[in-house]
């Protein structure tokens, strides 16, 4: 199996497991927007992303629920350790995650959130003695955060880049980022 079957593989993995799930949803009504700052790895990181929230509701009790949303991004990458010497390497990621979302029916309060996703990197990532040897990656996270009565949602997330083992080396790089996301 070639490296491009394995990658077409995973991504329809991934997409099928979405469907089954019945986690589909309008592809024009976005129901939110966000913006996101990270750091790790001497690296920073800023994201702008779009939302759209998924109609299924699993595991309902006691005013709570499980659900969850569709988060497709875009993102700047600055390494300040290019090839582990003091340059910079710039890199533009985008991204789609199907998020799962434990929180309160009234989608106000606090709640906890976990993803994995796929990502397209524009450039190879190299930087702090850490490195990516492919431009496709999965981004995985787990976060907490909390909604406002207003609809503002503040949140903290750890997140997880790698490229699931298709190629060596695979270092992984490790983000810590606060999200800001308003709905529409």
């Amino acid at each position: 199996m070639t490296q491009q079957q394995n990658i077409i593989g995973r991504l329809a993995g991934v997409a099928s497991a979405a469907l089954i799930f019945g986690v589909a949803t309008p592809a024009i009504a976005v129901d939110s927007a966000s913006a996101e700052f990270a750091t790790g790895n001497k690296t920073q990181m800023a994201r702008l992303g779009v939302q759209w929230n998924w109609e299924k509701r699993w595991w309902e009790s006691g005013g709570r629920h499980l659900g969850g949303y569709w988060d497709l991004t875009l993102a700047q990458w600055r390494g300040s350790r290019f090839e582990n010497r003091d340059a910079t390497q710039n890199i533009t990621d985008i991204g789609i995650t199907p998020v799962f979302r434990y929180g309160a029916d009234s989608g106000k309060g606090l709640y906890g959130e976990l993803g994995i996703g796929a990502h397209l990197l524009s450039d190879l990532y190299d930087n702090n003695g850490r490195r990516l040897s492919t431009r496709f990656e999965f981004g995985d996270h787990i976060g907490a955060g909390y909604v406002f009565t207003n609809g503002l949602d503040l949140g903290v997330k750890f997140q997880h880049f790698s490229n699931g083992g298709i190629k060596q080396p695979n270092n992984g790089v490790n983000f810590g980022v606060v999200r800001i996301a308003y709905p529409f």
